[in-house]
């Protein structure tokens, strides 16, 4: 063969080679560029509840004009439409009346500044302490309790705070001792591997407490850094469900006497007030230490995160507002308040 072609045919290979090359490398960095999507502020995210309360209250304040009990009563029936709550409401209203009478308020533009900043105040002061915030420095294993009613999306919440934690370098294990359905067991196995947590899982209708049992050692036993409780939800059978509860929560006791160090019931917040009423009666069995808000983002009714910590004194500590892993987001109230009122 000619020398020369051999050489033509060697730089021909090179070139397709390089070329190549290029092109995989150039799909790897478009890929990757796709990955990283910036999550959306919270203040698009709460966009329904913030047209919700504000744009009303602007409405509310043009129609009525002068400030008088009509005006009172409106504003009133606004906020308990917003999910603010009966007791809360009546609370912000009265602060409002007094304002306006030591005030001297005359201007109904004047009203709509007061209350909004009586709704600051107030989400400021039930939100200040450390305990509103998940705690769980310096604790190992970090272990949550997860209750809730069916459908609210709990398990997803217990798979979007894994992700949370393996992204940082913790090992995390799944306890799921919502043994009533063999779904829910599939369902947060398969959120487990997603995850990269482990799970700790029985057959279908085994004791739930023994199933916690056996998560609760494995975890002390291997030294993970977080454990997740799953719980079943059924509500057609609530004392039932809550002597379980109760009996799971002792349980985790008995490895961990300081254990759950939280204990999350999980409402979505569309269903406005009906979480006030879940919230009281999970409560009483497990004396819950937050809430997780979810689906926050599809509803106008977000003034559920005033009613819940100033009616019950369980602060929101997670909020839903939307589908990625990103979207699970601890409640920051500076961060709501801006969102809302800003």
């Amino acid at each position: 063969m000619d020398t020369n072609l051999i050489i033509y045919i060697a730089i021909a290979l090179v070139v397709i080679i390089f070329a190549s090359l290029l092109i995989i490398l150039k799909r790897k960095q478009t890929s990757n560029a796709k990955i990283i999507v910036k999550p959306q502020s919270l203040k698009n995210k709460l966009a329904k509840t913030k047209n919700s309360l504000l744009g009303k209250l602007a409405e509310i304040v043009n129609i009525r004009g002068k400030i008088d009990d009509d005006l009172m009563d409106d504003l009133e029936e606004m906020l308990l439409q917003a999910d603010v709550g009966v007791q809360s409401s009546g609370d912000i209203i009265e602060n409002l009346k007094e304002k306006i009478r030591l005030d001297k308020i005359t201007s109904t533009d004047d009203v709509q500044k007061y209350l909004e900043e009586i709704i600051r105040k107030l989400l400021l002061k039930d939100y200040g302490r450390e305990t509103d915030h998940l705690q769980y420095e310096n604790v190992k294993p970090f272990v949550v309790l997860f209750t809730g009613v069916n459908g609210v999306g709990k398990t997803t919440t217990i798979a979007k705070l894994a992700k949370r934690f393996t992204q940082s370098g913790k090992s995390v294990l799944m306890v799921a001792a919502d043994t009533f359905r063999a779904a829910a067991i599939d369902q947060l196995a398969i959120w487990a591997e997603r995850t990269g947590a482990d799970i700790m899982r029985q057959q279908e209708g085994s004791d739930p407490s023994s199933v916690v049992y056996d998560g609760m050692m494995k975890a002390v036993n291997k030294n993970y850094d977080v454990v997740l409780i799953d719980t079943a939800g059924r509500q057609h059978t609530k004392v039932n469900l809550m002597n379980e509860l109760t009996k799971i929560k002792r349980t985790v006791k008995k490895i961990m006497p300081d254990a759950p160090h939280e204990t999350l019931l999980v409402v979505d917040a569309t269903t406005g007030q009906n979480a006030i009423t879940q919230a009281e009666l999970f409560n009483k069995a497990t004396d819950l230490s937050g809430l997780v808000l979810t689906k926050l983002d599809g509803t106008a009714k977000g003034g559920i995160v005033i009613g819940i910590k100033h009616q019950l004194d369980i602060p929101v500590k997670l909020i839903g507002v939307g589908e990625t892993y990103n979207d699970l987001r601890d409640f920051d109230v500076n961060e709501f308040v801006e969102a809302i009122f800003e």
